[in-house]
Order: structure tokens, then sequence, then C-alpha cells
């Protein structure tokens, strides 16, 4: 299809779809004289981002949503009508109508039109405290009703429903249910097992789920005050949303005489046209290969085809790959190609956690050759690699559950990893970037960064969710060419991490002004700030508080506490070895009392403290220091806890005495600042009652000594800890324990947990044997000096704060009048929690 120049182009619907449609457009054909593109929207403002609609209620706002500003269409010289939807077409003037009269002529119409939330014909859904979850003005009502209610539920649980589910958790309701009339969650995404663990981990926080529900009524008078299902039971909530599903917008399709499906849809053949040829149908709206597509993905794709029809550029909207990738109210959810395939059709392999709630299942072709698709629930980070594995038909590993569980020895699970896939491989499926395009864009053009990438040609721009890929590909393309691929920090230092702390070590540089006037240019920025603080803290073990270091840390580093929801701040005190006298778990209970703080013990043998003012913070720590307490440094990457089991002190299995060895080891870290988080443990005998396995670093007993294991991970992406050294002395252990922390906190890439670091370390843990117990490279007494010289650095930072005054004033709501509150701040109760003065002590 070929147009003429001053082509009119009227584009009926403003979301997402039809934005990107006129971008794309744009792009193709960016002299304005050749189309004349005018844009009605139905909303009172310009498109914005539905897929991350959710975090309107975790401090978004509106304008933070818009995919551009009326701006950008001026600029570009798009005729934009908000608030002002077409309510009719004349397919012989080739005209539309809009509500507030105007009337436009198009040589080619585009419905953009989207899709309505589908609410099902239940008796009472005209009550006060009913809603839709689908544009910004429907949470702006959920917002101002949750003020009053206390219980509230949503109907659905697709994916809709619990975004839904998770707007009313930080709405801070006392009770949030899910209904679902099916009998698990996601039904469409995921199976039974992985619906299980997903209900597992959202009733863990704080949802109840109500499965195989048919709702009969919603009862009550003009305002709902419950939900009646046809068995016979009842759900008490004062404010219902309902997420049952969308409904393809294609009235004015209709009123048109276009075709449309019975159940919903304007139909549109393989180059998205209705049976008017000038009238294309793209997004939610149109129904093409019999299916309506419900993702942004698709929809951009159909953007970018009808764009292309229309500059000469022949293209086909193919079947598209409904493989998707979600976090749900903090939990990954992911499946891809055929995740219901069962045996004999396919052999599976499954992975099923249920202490730390992940469910991972692969299928694989009856040879064992293929990937056929899968589902991942509470750790989908390998779903990048799994789904291009599974479309381009990679020849797996001899052992297929490295897919899940990850290769040993640091190789790529799937082969040569990315730098594999074919060139026609979609990376960035949003923005329909192919590996192929990224690799020109790096070769030909110099785009060695991401932030360049996503310039050139919008990869990861999207949901955000290929950007680890995209790195790895460039990193890919520049090793092949011979490049030397620098890490560089930002654009405001050009050095890698390990460069910088190099240069910070030898020329003994203590605050981050003379890093950057040294090493950097510009002001800085988020991204160096923290991690110049870090190297600081690893080198010299200061303060981090003092000279100019305050103002470059992390929040939490900040107020050397977590910063929870509403405001407020968590307590950690260290507890080494999890031992406590009962004169301090006293003091604790007291200090909760006092201050209204809620308590909960951690999974790391310590006593959390929420809900704490940060005006309160000082005389907290100052009571807790009194004690004996010192910072548990759990707002820091630093060492957190030392997890310990009672040993040979009580244990008729323990073989040495873990809990001692376990409080020697924390005492000695304690302070100790690092790329990324640590913990470790100390097990009394190979029954392993600590989890020593799953740490960074973790201690075994054994009749003869001590095994030292390290690089484990019990996060998101378990992964278990590697055997350094086998039976050794006390001395011996902690000496191998300085030299590998040593190491690993000045080679490590910044935000880098041990195991990743050590499967991408050249050599892996062969290499790192070599290093640390065999010294090849020469370096393990400077590594045993520089830990013992943080070592006797140390100092409790919340004593700093406690005994120095101009320090204690930065924790002050206000300056003028340093004991008042921030009425704005509270605590947020969820799961039904109770401050500590509610609790009876």
């Amino acid at each position: 299809m070929k147009t003429q120049t001053n082509t009119r182009i009227v584009v009926v619907g403003n979301g997402m779809v039809g934005y990107k449609f006129c971008e794309k457009l744009r792009t193709k054909a960016p002299d304005k004289a050749d189309f004349r593109i005018t844009v009605f929207g139905e909303e009172p403002r310009a498109a914005y981002d539905r897929v991350h609609l959710s975090a309107y209620f975790a401090g978004k706002t509106a304008d933070e949503l818009l995919l551009a500003g009326t701006g950008w269409y001026a600029a570009e010289g798009i005729e934009l009508y908000l608030g002002d939807p077409v309510t009719e077409i004349d397919r012989t003037t080739k005209t539309v109508y809009s509500h507030h009269g105007l009337a436009v002529p198009y040589d080619y119409l585009i419905l953009a039109t989207g899709s309505a939330a589908f609410v099902p014909p239940i008796p009472g859904v005209e009550k006060d405290g009913v809603f839709v979850y689908r544009t910004i003005e429907d949470l702006e009502l959920i917002q101002s009703y949750a003020r009053t209610a206390r219980k509230g539920a949503v109907l659905g649980g697709g994916l809709l429903g619990l975004e839904a589910a998770r707007a009313l958790l930080d709405l801070g309701l006392d009770e949030a249910h899910v209904v679902e009339f099916a009998q698990r969650l996601m039904p469409r995404q995921i199976d039974d097992a992985g619906s299980a663990m997903l209900q597992q981990k959202l009733e863990s926080l704080g949802l109840a789920i109500h499965l195989s529900k048919s709702t009969r009524q919603i009862s009550g008078g003009d305002t709902m005050n419950g939900i009646e299902f046809t068995d016979g039971s009842r759900l008490d909530v004062d404010m219902l949303i309902i997420s049952a599903g969308i409904r393809p917008r294609d009235e004015l399709a209709k009123r048109a005489g276009l075709d449309t499906h019975p159940r919903g849809g304007i139909l549109v053949n393989d180059q998205l046209q209705t049976t008017d040829p000038a009238i294309f149908a793209i997004g939610e709206c149109a129904l093409v290969h019999n299916m309506i597509y419900g993702l942004v993905a698709p929809g951009y794709d159909m953007a970018d085809v009808v764009a292309s029809q229309l500059t000469g550029e022949p293209k086909q909207f193919k079947p598209f790959d409904m493989s998707t990738k979600l976090k749900l109210i903090g939990v990954d959810v992911a499946s891809f190609g055929d995740p219901f395939v069962a045996e004999p059709a396919c052999r599976t392999i499954i992975y099923d956690n249920k202490a730390k709630g992940i469910y991972k299942r692969v299928n694989l072709s009856p040879d064992g050759k293929e990937l056929l698709g899968g589902i991942l629930v509470g750790d989908a980070e390998q779903y990048n690699m799994l789904l291009q594995t599974c479309k381009n038909k990679t020849v797996l590993p001899p052992d297929p559950e490295d897919l899940i569980l990850g290769a040993r020895g640091g190789e790529e699970a799937t082969g040569a990893g990315v730098m594999s896939l074919p060139d026609d491989a979609l990376i960035c499926s949003c923005e329909a970037v192919t590996k192929g395009m990224i690799c020109q864009q790096v070769k030909e053009h110099g785009c060695t960064t991401v932030d360049a990438m996503k310039k050139a040609n919008k990869a990861c721009t999207g949901c955000g969710g290929c950007t680890p890929m995209v790195k790895d590909l460039i990193q890919g393309v520049m090793k092949e060419q011979g490049l030397y691929v620098r890490n560089t920090i930002c654009e405001h230092f050009d050095f890698s991490r390990q460069e910088l702390f190099d240069l910070m070590k030898i020329n003994k540089l203590r605050t981050y002004g003379d890093v950057l006037n040294q090493f950097g240019h510009g002001d800085g920025c988020e991204v160096c700030k923290p991690l110049v603080a870090s190297v600081l803290a690893s080198l010299w073990n200061e303060n981090i508080l003092e000279q100019d270091r305050a103002p470059v840390q992390d929040s939490n580093d900040r107020y050397l506490a977590n910063i929870q929801k509403g405001g407020t701040y968590s307590v950690v005190p260290r507890i080494p070895g999890g031992e406590i006298t009962p004169e301090k778990l006293i003091v604790i209970g007291q200090v909760a009392q006092k201050y209204g703080l809620y308590t909960k013990i951690t999974g790391g043998q310590r006593i959390d403290l929420f809900g704490a003012h940060v005006g309160d913070l000082p005389a907290i720590w100052e009571e807790l220091i009194r004690a004996g307490f010192e910072s548990g440094h759990a707002y820091g990457k630093a060492l957190r806890t030392v997890k310990s089991c009672v040993g040979s002190t009580w244990c008729r299995f323990g073989v040495q005495d873990s809990v001692t060895f376990a409080i020697e080891v924390e005492e000695r870290y304690k302070g100790l600042r690092a790329p990324h988080k640590l913990k470790s443990a100390v097990s009394g005998c190979i029954r392993e009652c600590a989890e020593a396995q799953s740490k960074d670093f973790g201690i075994i007993a054994t009749d003869k000594g001590w095994n030292l294991y390290v690089c484990g991970n019990g996060g998101s992406k378990p992964q278990h800890a590697q055997l350094l050294a086998t039976d050794v002395d006390k001395e011996t252990c902690l000496r191998l324990i300085d030299r590998f922390l040593m190491f690993y906190i000045k080679t490590a890439d910044p935000l880098t947990r041990t195991a990743t670091w050590l499967n991408k370390l050249e050599g892996g843990m062969t290499y790192l044997k070599a290093v640390i117990v065999d010294d090849v490279l020469g370096i393990a007494a400077d590594l045993e000096a520089g830990m013992q010289e943080l070592v006797n650095n140390y100092r409790c930072e919340w004593k700093d704060v406690v005994e120095t005054p101009e320090l204690r004033k930065r924790f002050t709501h206000f300056v003028n009048q340093p004991d008042l509150k921030d009425p704005s701040v509270a605590f947020t109760p969820l799961r039904t929690q109770k401050r500590a003065q509610e609790w009876t002590i």
C-alpha cells in the first residue's frame, strides 16, 4: 500500500497501542507533510502506562505514568483531542464525528478503541462500593472509597484481578480477598501446582484466596456489605473490585456496519484491515487469527504492521507468542511455549521448593532434545533465555535440569547462551527488536551501552524484562570484535568498579567529593553515588554519615534503618548467632511497647521492630545500645546474620560447638560492606539445621574440624554453596573466609551476590580455590591484612549517631520543631498486624 503526500490519518483511541501507532508512523515517515494525524481520546489525559497501573497506589502520580505528554503530540504535528470520543463513522464520506461535534475527514482510519472491563450480570453490581479496575479515574474512585472501607475483595483471580488485589494491600485495608470461579489462580497461564505455590505466596502477604466460588449476588442496600455465593456461603466485605476479564470496544465499528464477532471484537485480516479497506483495527478491539490479544506486546506489533502498510512496506501480523513474565504483588510469575502439554506427549522436569515459594516446570520433547514450554513461579530470572531456547528450538544441554537449576561451574545452561541464538530471535517483544538488530547497532553504530541501545531502537523501553539479555548481547558482540569490554560505572566515571576500587585505595581517597574531583566528571548520579559510598565503606570502614558521605548513600543507609510502607522505619539489632539473654529479650519488648513498634522474628534469627518514626530512631538505638545491642546492618549491603543451630552444646547429633563459632564469625565480620548483602551460617553437624549451604559463606562441622562452603544463595534464584576447604581448624577457616570476602569485595560488579559472581568468574570454582586456598596470585597476605584493617576500624553506626549531636540532628522531621512527628507518616497495618501497644505483654 503506497500512500500519497498529505494523507489524512485519524486514530480513534489514545491508549498505549494508539500512541504506539503514532510513534511508529512518525518514525517510518518523519516528514510531517506525508501524514496529517488526528487522534481522539476518550479519557481526559494523554496515553499512559496501563501495564504498571498499580504503581499509582505505590506512590506514582498520573503524570509519571504518561507515555508522552501533550507536548510530544504538538511537537510531532499531531492534533490531539482528549475527553472527546468519536461517536459516529460515516464510511461513505470518510468522516468521523466526535462527542463535542467535531467532523474530521480521513483517508485511513485506525480503530484503537481497546477494551472495557467485563462486568458479569450479577444482581447488585450497581451498588456503591463496587468498582472496576481499568483507568486512572477508576483508581481515583477506589482510593477515595477505601479511606472509609476496611474489608475489600476482588472478583477474578487472573492477571488483572491479582493486580487489583495488590491495590487493596497498598491501600492498607484490614482484609483483602480474591474470589475466583475456577479451581486455581491464573488458570490460563499456570498449572495446578504452580497456582498452589502462587496461592501460598499471596496468602503469606495477607491475601485470603477463595477458589471455585460462583457469585449469586452482591448484598446490601444502596451500599454493598457482602458477597453471597451459590454454595450458600457469604463473604462480608464493604468494597468490591470486579476484574473478571475484558470486553472489546467494538460498538463504534458495529454502528458503522463493520463485521464483528458475535462474542466481541472487530474482524480483521492479516494486514489488520477491517471489512472496509480504509479502516484498520489494532489492539484489544481487534479479533485476528480468531483471537483477542490482551497483552501490550502484540498490540505494539499490530501498530507496527499498520504503520508499515501505510508507508509502503508490506507486512503481516503473524500469530503472536503469548508467553509472558509478570511480577504480581512482588511474586514472579511466567509461562512460555506450551505450559500445559502433558506426558506422554512430553517429558516434564519439575522443581518444587515450598520452603522458598519457588515452582519451576519445563516440558521437553519426548526425545529430550527440545524445550516445548514451561512455568515459573517465585523466580523467573531464567525466563528470557528459556523463552528463546523454546522459540528457536535450541539444542538442550546433556542435563536438561540445568535449565531451571543452573549449570554447575558457571557455564551457560543452554550452551553458548544468548550469542548462540539466531539473528531473527525476538529479544524485545514490546518493540519487536531482534538479536540481529541489536548486534547491528553494536557493530555498525557503536552502541555499546543499554542507554545507547534504547535510543537506537527502543529496546528495553517497554516492560524492561529484556534488559539483562540486551546487555549480554552487547558485551558478546564486543568480545567477538576483540573490543575490551569495560563495565564502566556510568557517564560520570570512565572506570569499572574494580578499577575505581584500586584507584581509591592507591590514592587513599575517603570522600565522594574527592573521588569525583580526581577521577570523575559532572555532578554524579543515583548510580555512581551509592556505588562509591559502598566502596569507601569497604575500603576504610569509616562512619558512612560523616563528612560528605551521607548524601550519597542509598535511602536506607542514610537513616541506618529500612524504610517501610507509610514512611516509618524498621530497627534490627544484631543478635550474633541468634543467641540472646532473657534480659535482652525483655529490653526489646520494652522498647517495642514504648515506641509502639510491631515485632517479628526474622529468618536470620533476629527480631525486627517495625513502625518507628525517623525522629525516634536515635532514642530507640540509645536504649538498645544501653542494653548491649549494636546495629544489625539490615539496611546495608553488608553482613546481615550468621545463623546457627544449637550444636554440640544441646543437640545429641552435634559434633562441634556451632553457636560459639557463629558468634565469633559474626563478631569478626559485622559491619563489613560489600557489593551486595552477605549471609552466613554455621551448622554443628552434617544434618545442616542452619542451612549453611544456602549462604554466601557457610560452615559445617565435621569430626575433624570444619568444612567451608562459599557462594550459595537462598534468595529468588537458589543455588547451593560449593565446597572450598575440608576439615580445617577454626583459625584456618577464618583466614580463608578473610581472603574469600576481600577477593569478592575487590572484584565483584555492583549489586552482585556471591553466587552470581562465581558463575561469571572465569575458571569458576577451580580458579577461586587456586586463588583463596593455594594463593597462586600471591595476594593472600594482602587480602588478610585488608580484612584485619576493616575489623580493627569497626564502630557501631547507631552508637556514633547517639553520641554525636551533629549526626543526631539528621534524624528529625522538622528542623524548627525536632520533637514534632510528621502526621502524614504512620505505621500501616497489613495482614491484621497490631502495633506493640495492642499486644498484651
